[in-house]
Parts: C-alpha cells; structure tokens; sequence
C-alpha cells in the first residue's frame, strides 16, 4: 500500500489540514448541490413530491449515520495502524470493513422495506401520500448496501491522507446523478417519466457507479483490499475493533435524523407545506454545512495517524485552528443566509406558504452553524481518538437534552419561530462543550501507554 506518513505526521499544520479538506470540500459541494438540484426538479413536479422527498430526508440521514458510523470505524483504525507504520494490519482492516459493512446494511434495508408503511404514519406523513413514499423508499432501500460500502471504501482511502481520490469519485458520482435526474424524472424518448421514483433511480445508478469506482480504486490503485482469507480469529478482532468506534459513531450520527424526524413530525402539525418548507430550508441549510462536513471528514485520521506517532501539539493545533475557522465562517453564512432568507426557497417552490416557513429557519438557524461545526468536527476528533463515547454523550445531549424539549416548550409559546430558536441554542451550548472536552480528551489520551493509543 503506498501511502506518505509524512503527510499528516510531520510539516506545517495548517497547510495539511487545507490541503485534506479542499478536495472533499470539493466532492461534498458537489453532491449537496446535485441533493438541491434533486429538490428543485422535484419543486417543479408538486409540492407532493417536494414533501414526499421531505418526509423521507430523516430516514436517509439514519441510514447515512450508519454509513459515516462505519466509515468513522474504519478510517480510525486504519489510520492508527498506518501511523503504527503496520501496513499490513492496515490492509487487512480495510478490507474487513467492507464485508463488515454490506452485511450490517443488507439487514438495514430489508428491515427498512418492511416497515415503511408504520414509521412514515408515526412521522406524520398523510395517508394518501403513503403510496407515493413506499415506491420512492423501496427503490432507495435496494441499493443501500452498494452505497454504504462505497463510502466506507472511500473512508479507508481518506484514513491515508489521500482525499483527491474519493473526493474525484464524488465529484463524477453528483454528475452523473444530475445528468440522469431531469431523463429519469420527466422522461426522455423510450424512457418515461417516472416523477419522485425517478429521483431515486438516478440516486441508485449513480450510487452504484460510486461504489464499482471504490472497489476498483482500492484493490487497483492503492491495494488496501486483499483476496486472501483470514484467519476467524483475525477477522473478529478485525471487526471489534472497526464496531468499538463505529457503533457510537453511528449512534452519535444517527441522533441527528432520530431528532429530526421528532422535529418534523411537530412541524407537520402545521401542514404538509410547512414539512416541504423546512426540507427546503434543511437541504439548503446542508449546503452551508458543507465545509464543516468536510473538516470532519478529514480531523480524524490527521488525529488518528498523529496518535499512534506520539504528536500531541500537532493534535491540539490543529483543533484550535478548527475552532477558529468554524466561529468566523459560521458568522459569515449567518449574515448571506439573512440577506438571501427570502429569495433562495422561492428557486425551490412557488408556495407563499413553503417559503414563509422556509425563510423563517433561515433567519434563525444560521447564527449557531459555526457552534454545529465545532461540534461535527470534535465529535469526528474522538473518534479519531478510538474514544467515541464522549460523542455519543456530546450528541445525544445536543439533540436529546437540549433541541427536542426547548422546541416541544418553544412551539407552545412562539410556534414555528420556538421550535427554529431551540435549535440555535442547543448548537451554542453543544460546541463549546464539544470543544473544551476534547482538548481534555487529547491529553488525557495522548499521556496513555504507546500500546494503549494502538489499540
């Protein structure tokens, strides 16, 4: 496996960090903008299928928690044991996770097929949107083992350092995605207009083409997948290891969707149009994200690699220089979101309604993004760490303790505006938590036996 220690181990912070970040800045841009670019075609076949899509979005975010919590697994320990400078450990774990991953996500959708129709009732969707929601779910649910394993491929390939080559496979993914959209959605010669489903195909074939792109590019380019058979033994620890971070990083993800949906359903008391205008305002919202997602996609294996090589001041510079990136550039999204609150939900919806609501969130939300990234990017330093427990509470403290019941106690006062503040004060709270916990965490881990931190 070729892989270059020296970048992420030694050299000028800063610039690593930089040099990581911008190509997956690059391929998240571009797949948040094809997810916009799917709500607006689908803006332009009804507000329906605009809900429709919007009732399904907590449900994907589960299913994408499970992914990141495996990729999350992965590239901890790969990115340990390349800074253990163990290489054929790290090959092996790569390819386990794999496996790891596609049986753990088959069971997920085939329990996901059979449940559609009672989780979208408790979440509020109306009966006669049920058919609709089934159809659009059950094509997403088939290809969701070939999407997960594709991502945590790509995990495997970050935990190296090298981020331009899944980030590249992102990039043609989101095209390929968009190219298919507008044939599959409103139909092109022999092919006919499939509407919402339509949507899901172009997501499953693009998807799929990630995922063929990944195996090849691990197994042909960076040989980190290996043919041969391991041991039971090895294939167990294997697997421990990958779960003992990548359960409560899934956890730790999926909070967000489990909250979302408890926040959709209240949302949905107010109509079907206030449910499309938050996913509007929510798909939007995950475009200014998208830098966040990115630093958190690459802080742990910089921490991981930096760990198992004893450099606890690369570790701690590198989280201060986070923070201050995330408190400036959250203040600049905050004041464009307010300046453009009332012009970029109505490219989604011609809906009075769906874009009062939508420009509502986008007036409150934004001031604590900077606050959310801290705690993306924190959440993502501990399980670099191979600690994710101070996550999960850093999470479920945020979503559980913090945004559900100041929004259920919020909506009996201000209605839609209480719910939208209770989110803004649980990110302030959750990331400076986020933050001075994991400076402590960084010594207190870093000051462990050398055997300890390789675990």
């Amino acid at each position: 496996m070729q892989t270059d220690r020296t970048r992420l181990t030694d050299g000028p912070v800063g610039p690593h960090l930089v040099s990581m970040a911008v190509p997956v800045l690059l391929g998240i841009t571009t797949m948040m903008g094809q997810t916009l670019i799917d709500a607006w075609f689908l803006g332009r076949v009804g507000d329906r299928a605009l809900a429709a899509h919007a009732f399904s979005f907590p449900i994907l975010m589960i299913i994408t928690s499970v992914a990141i919590g495996l990729g999350a697994g992965t590239s901890s320990v790969v990115a340990r044991a390349i800074g253990a400078d163990d290489q054929r450990r790290a090959r092996r774990l790569a390819t386990d996770s794999l496996l790891l991953s596609f049986l753990i996500t088959a069971a997920l959708a085939l329990v996901g097929v059979l449940t559609i129709e009672p989780l979208f009732r408790v979440l509020g969707a109306p009966d006669d949107m049920i058919p609709l929601i089934r159809g659009f779910m059950i094509i997403l649910y088939s290809g969701v083992p070939f999407v997960v394993v594709g991502m945590v491929g790509m995990a495997s390939m970050r935990a190296t350092g090298d981020t331009r080559l899944p980030s590249t496979l992102m990039i043609l993914g989101a095209i390929f995605n968009v190219a298919l959209d507008p044939i599959l959605i409103f139909g092109l010669g022999p092919v006919p207009a499939m509407g919402l489903n339509g949507a899901a195909m172009a997501a499953l074939i693009a998807r799929g083409s990630i995922f063929i792109g990944a195996l090849y590019l691990l197994r042909g380019r960076m040989n980190m997948v290996s043919f041969n058979k391991p041991a039971a033994a090895e294939l167990r620890k294997s697997w421990r290891d990958i779960l003992h971070v990548g359960i409560p990083a899934a956890g730790t993800n999926a909070i967000v969707p489990i909250g979302a949906a408890i926040i959709t359903a209240m949302i949905a008391r107010y109509g079907p149009e206030a449910v499309a205008g938050f996913g509007v305002a929510s798909r939007i919202e995950s475009m200014m994200l998208v830098v966040y997602y990115a630093l958190s996609a690459i802080i742990g294996p910089f921490v991981g690699q930096n760990l198992s090589a004893g450099k606890e001041s690369r570790i701690l510079q590198a989280l201060r220089l986070c923070m201050i990136f995330c408190i400036a550039s959250g203040l600049l999204i905050a004041t464009c979101l307010a300046a453009l609150a009332g012009f970029l939900p109505s490219l989604f919806s011609d809906s009075a309604d769906v874009v009062s609501i939508a420009k509502l969130y986008l007036w409150i939300a934004p001031i604590s993004y900077g606050t959310y990234g801290l705690v993306m990017i924190m959440n993502a330093a501990f399980n670099g760490l191979g600690n994710p427990m101070p996550a999960v509470g850093i999470s479920v403290g945020r979503m559980l303790v913090l945004y559900v019941p100041l929004a259920i106690v919020g909506a009996q006062f201000l209605d839609a505006v209480g719910i939208f503040a209770a989110y803004s004060i649980a990110n302030i709270v959750s990331g400076v938590v986020a933050y001075q916990w994991a400076k402590a965490a960084v010594h207190r881990r870093c000051g462990e036996a050398p055997a300890a931190v390789s675990r």
